[in-house]
């Protein structure tokens, strides 16, 4: 009986504890992964399901998992979720949370009116990278609408109907943007409730970034007939970010501060603020190879030598996530190959960066270590190549054959170069003869430049004579009086 009792009190472990305590990274081996990832973190789940190219790579011990990271590099690694309270403006907050958290750079996606409430990811320093991404994501509100007159319930849902698709839009009086008509797009809208005695109602809005719900509100009530206006609004969904997935308020990151500051204690400020991975979630991931991070970091290429999964659906210039073993995000990337091209080909270039996120020589630097690298070094440090690596007097006949420089601009031969010399002298030639010719008929022609000078020094005489007389007749009327 006693041991049923202590099964019984045993509860499960709460999954952000499981996630923080335990190590998760991407092993080297030969062998297919049998592991269950569904509970992984943020871009390393279900990485069992990616495409295989390679599991065989050399582990570097530098980096860590987005969740293990250093106190102080977590916080300017990640973003906050906040629940915006009514009446400050969004850069006010932001600016709040800058002076609270103490750090340099902050951003947030997409600004709230002051009486409007709701979800606002804000980004701290290197998540403010992630800004532009999250700013033209997809938005959700809810808001509360009043009519100016009594109107069926029917009625309503009709002409909320036909405020979907494309919509033009002039902003609110009220709003500090230049008034310019625009374009907006809604996706979805619901009507949750509409009370006909006192002829208001909330509906839910599924649009695209920029739209003015405001806007909306009163198109709405010249819809139904009788004038309508808004009178609360909340962002229920920013992008990925929704009002469920643990907002938090001003007061939340005042109290996570100062356990920090008084007592050391890092487990309220690490739940909340969340790694910048976590809003970039719902992307296309390709893992990358540890030794070819931190070229990428420097503007490299992704090449298919350097990839070891990708992912399944991946079309042509579609925006997809660098990822590292253990999880770390390191750029955002543009695809140039499908995911059925990557398969099948050895090499070529796989996707051009659009966004670096991590920070330069995090991982060491492991280019320039080949074989002929290294070649081109010891000739360098010979003296028989320049410091560029390019060749000189003293370079010997067996590289100028061999190496071949892919950064050179191609040379053009020095026949073809003659040729077209040649021809273009002739035509400035010809071109020479036409303008002579044309003078010397003009000179034939009782010259025909000339009566155009004379045409224009009379019309300048006449404007003298003119005035000549205007302040003669002044002088005039002067005396006179």
């Amino acid at each position: 009986m006693e041991e049923t009792a202590n099964i019984k009190k045993k509860k499960p472990k709460n999954l952000s504890k499981i996630q923080t305590e335990n190590e998760f990274s991407l092993e080297s081996s030969d062998k297919s992964a049998k592991l269950d990832s569904s509970n992984w973190p943020l871009l390393l789940k279900h990485f069992d399901r990616l495409n295989v190219r390679t599991n065989h790579y050399v582990p570097i011990t530098n980096g860590s998992s987005p969740l293990k990271r250093e106190i102080s590099e977590y916080v300017k690694a990640g973003y906050i979720n906040l629940d915006k309270p009514s009446n400050p403006s969004s850069h006010e907050v932001v600016a709040w949370i800058k002076r609270i958290l103490r750090v340099e750079k902050t951003g947030h996606s997409g600004t709230l009116d002051p009486k409007t409430t709701g979800c606002l990811i804000v980004c701290i320093e290197r998540a403010t990278r992630l800004v532009k991404s999250q700013q033209a994501a997809g938005k959700q509100y809810v808001s509360v609408f009043k009519l100016h007159s009594p109107v069926e319930f029917k009625k309503v849902v009709q002409s909320l109907e036909k405020l979907k698709g494309a919509l033009f839009q002039r902003p609110p009086l009220i709003s500090a943007v230049k008034r310019q008509l625009r374009v907006r797009t809604v996706y979805e809208s619901k009507l949750l409730d509409y009370d006909e005695t006192r002829n208001m109602g909330v509906f839910w809005v599924k649009c695209e970034a920029g739209s003015y719900i405001r806007t909306m509100c009163v198109h709405l009530g010249l819809l139904a007939g009788v004038g309508g206006q808004m009178l609360e609004l909340r962002r229920v969904k920013s992008g990925i970010q929704g009002e469920m997935d643990d907002t938090v308020t001003l007061h939340d990151i005042l109290d996570a501060q100062w356990l920090y500051d008084n007592h050391k204690d890092e487990s309220f400020l690490r739940r909340v603020i969340k790694p910048l991975e976590g809003l970039l979630i719902k992307h296309k991931r390709i893992i990358m190879k540890d030794s070819s991070v931190n070229a990428v970091c420097y503007g490299a290429k992704i090449l298919v030598p350097g990839i070891l999964r990708y992912e399944d659906g991946i079309e042509l210039n579609e925006e997809i996530v660098i990822v590292t073993t253990k999880g770390e995000a390191v750029a955002l990337a543009i695809a140039q190959m499908t995911t059925s091209t990557i398969a099948s080909c050895d090499h070529g270039v796989a996707a051009k960066i659009k966004r670096v996120i991590m920070e330069r020589d995090l991982y060491p630097r492991k280019w320039g270590l080949g074989q002929r690298a290294s070649q081109k070094k010891i000739l360098i440090a010979k003296g028989q190549l320049d410091k560029y690596g390019k060749p000189n007097e003293n370079t010997p006949k067996e590289w100028l054959t061999s190496y071949v420089d892919y950064s050179a601009s191609k040379e053009e031969p020095e026949d073809k170069k003659r040729k077209l010399n040649v021809s273009s002298d002739g035509e400035q030639n010809e071109k020479k003869k036409k303008k002579k010719r044309k003078q010397e008929d003009e000179e034939d022609g009782g010259g025909v430049v000339e009566p155009k000078v004379e045409v224009a020094d009379e019309t300048v005489e006449k404007k003298k004579k003119k005035k000549k007389k205007d302040k003669k007749g002044e002088k005039e009327e002067a005396e006179e009086t």
